[in-house]
């Protein structure tokens, strides 16, 4: 792979750079009890349900744990309003951590519980999904690009914010990712057509994770039968193919959606009715009702807030995602001269297209207290290879200003989405998650929650560890992208990263109005957080005492 003027293709990365990407996502545990997180205590209560009283209702782990929100009602009988995989996948972790601590009905406190849930299901899962996504980028760029995005999609976009939640939006994009992965191997001829399996197995549990995800399913699909179609093969035998790759990929998916049918049929009376049809809060039912899920004709304030929103847009937060725009049409020409290509360009502008159409009709107000537009992170994986083929393009250019300005992009997600993401529960009344909340937080000494407050370390001393980590990342893939050979970038290069940085925090710091519904914001989480400055933690209290 050629390189830019004055950048010799680079050496491997430093292996400080995976371990350190690695502490960040096993070390942080931003969690704060005091909140009840619903989304992620509602699935954990069915967990305890299925464990401690064989039943999928909730009603008795409620009594003996105490109330969340997010809950269905059918039949006086409470159960969580989402998708069940997670809260299934989870009881093996529950039985096991009951068994150490005493095997009675109260002896995992919530902590424990909620860290080795997110831990085993969230995080790990990321984290081995980072392999593919730096293998898959590496066929189409160079290795120091490759590397770079993976950094950059691993701490500077909604993965890490939901691979830090016990919420089914990350795991949507592990699922999606992975059945994708599986099609590409397939498509390339470097796995067998059992492959196809594969890809069924991670679609079907995606709809089981997250509802939604049906929607990318259906850009899968695509995906799959143009790289069956488009190949240099009599019609005839391009159709058996396709046939064997849908019954194949059906198969693997069937497990998932039968236990789902069977699910909606014990606990909801059908096969096809969902939770969110019979929500217990009132007032969240008008934002699932009609259409599919909710899903209405497009509103250009969703759509705008989705992406643009100072408070929780994809672009403020991750404005490398940007790139991925002008990528697209590098990826749309090269596809004149490949199928390969174009098959991929057409996966990443329908996937585009179907989650912008969803969050352009969904309620944007009921995204509740969370880090970004929370129902895109299955999209941003598909927008690493045009984000990936522009990068490449700019380090093979003549005006290299513009690779530093694209690398300062990168910096900056890695910056501001890292921050927020070490709170992660960021009120909805708040005008700027980075600079009205986050820093603020962090100045006064409300560092994040960290595995090793666990260990005896008080703040600032516990978090302190994974704010220089961010900060060293963010650096490395500044210089990684834009430096020569390990030496310092040109003058170029350093004024476009100097233009794009002062315009994205300049953006940030007009959007952010500092008025009393942002301190108000930070005083409440501060009366919340979990390691407050200078005092201890218990990791794992005696729930007799």
């Amino acid at each position: 792979m050629s390189t830019g003027p004055g950048q010799p293709e680079r050496s491997r990365t430093p292996r400080w750079v995976w371990a350190v990407l690695v502490g960040l996502y096993v070390l942080a545990f931003p969690y704060h009890p005091g909140l009840r997180s619903p989304n992620e205590l509602c699935r954990l209560w069915q967990t305890r349900a299925l464990v401690e009283y064989g039943t999928l209702d909730i009603n008795r782990a409620l009594q003996d744990y105490g109330y969340v929100g997010d809950l269905s009602v059918k039949d006086g009988k409470y159960y969580p309003s989402k998708a069940p995989l997670l809260s299934f996948s989870a009881v093996p972790i529950y039985a096991v951590l009951r068994v150490i601590g005493g095997g009675f009905r109260y002896a995992v406190p919530e902590v424990p519980l909620v860290y080795f849930s997110r831990l085993f299901l969230t995080v790990l899962p990321t984290l081995v999904m980072l392999w593919g996504v730096r293998r898959f980028l590496s066929a189409y760029v160079s290795q120091a690009v490759a590397d770079a995005v993976t950094v950059t999609y691993a701490l500077g976009s909604l993965a890490y914010s939901y691979s830090l939640l016990f919420m089914s939006h990350q795991t949507t994009a592990v699922l999606l990712f992975g059945s994708f992965y599986a099609l590409w191997r397939c498509a390339r001829g470097e796995w067998r057509e059992r492959g196809y399996l594969v890809a069924g197995a991670y679609a079907g549990a995606t709809v089981a994770a997250e509802y939604t995800g049906a929607m990318a399913v259906l850009g899968l699909v695509l995906y799959a039968v143009m790289t069956v179609l488009w190949r240099p093969e009599p019609m005839r035998a391009r159709l058996l193919t396709l046939g064997r790759a849908a019954g194949l990929a059906t198969v693997g998916a069937l497990p998932f959606v039968v236990g789902l049918m069977l699910y909606h049929q014990a606990a909801f009376g059908h096969p096809l009715e969902s939770g969110y049809k019979n929500l217990a809060d009132a007032a969240y039912q008008p934002w699932h009702l009609g259409g599919f899920l909710g899903i209405r004709y497009p509103d250009p304030r969703a759509f705008f807030l989705s992406y643009f929103s100072p408070l929780r847009g994809l672009f403020m937060l991750a404005p490398f995602l940007l790139l991925a725009l002008p990528g697209l049409v590098l990826l749309r020409r090269e596809g004149r001269a490949s199928e390969e290509y174009r098959a991929l360009f057409w996966l990443s502008a329908v996937v585009l297209v179907g989650y912008s159409y969803f969050t352009s009709s969904f309620s944007y107000d009921s995204w509740g207290w969370t880090t970004g537009p929370r129902h895109l992170t299955g999209l941003v994986p598909f927008m690493l290879l045009p984000v990936g083929l522009l990068l490449e393009r700019l380090r093979t250019g003549r005006h290299q200003w513009t690779l530093g300005a694209a690398a300062a992009m990168c910096l900056a997600s890695i910056v501001i989405t890292g921050t927020a993401t070490f709170i992660n529960y960021v009120p909805d009344n708040v005008s700027n998650a980075f600079l009205g909340l986050a820093l603020p937080l962090l100045k006064s000494g409300y560092l994040p929650p960290s595995v090793l407050s666990f260990w005896g370390l008080t703040q600032p001393w516990a978090g302190l560890p994974l704010v220089l980590g961010l900060l060293a990342l963010a650096s490395w893939v500044f210089i990684w992208l834009a430096g020569a050979g390990g030496g310092f970038a040109a003058r170029e290069v350093l004024f476009g990263g100097a233009l794009a940085a002062v315009l994205v925090f300049g953006v940030q710091a007009t959007t952010t109005k500092r008025h009393e519904q942002d301190r108000g914001a930070v005083q409440f989480l501060q009366s919340q957080w979990l390691t407050p400055p200078h005092r201890t933690l218990s990791f794992w209290p005696d729930p007799r005492a």
